[in-house]
């Protein structure tokens, strides 16, 4: 039973493994930020839709009225 309350790890071991943990959690929040972050971005990928599907929202809310609907999407439709 020689060393069972023994040396231990020492300061230097207490150093390296806190900074490990550091390291390591410091990576898992920064993997799970950039994944959450790079689905948010791939989900609006397609530009040209999203304004039609707003204009699409107020023309089904009365908003604006059924020729300044076809005004207006023709209008984005030539500005493509």
């Amino acid at each position: 039973m020689m060393g069972w309350y023994g040396d231990g790890v020492g300061w230097v071991g207490w150093i390296m493994m806190t900074l490990v943990m550091i390291i390591f959690w410091g990576s898992l929040i920064l993997g799970g930020v950039a994944l959450f972050s790079g689905q948010r971005r791939s989900g609006s990928s397609d530009l040209g839709a999203d304004p039609e599907r707003l204009l699409d929202e107020r023309f089904a809310r009365g908003d604006i009225d059924a020729e300044d609907y076809e005004r207006r999407r023709g209008l984005l439709r030539a500005a493509r």
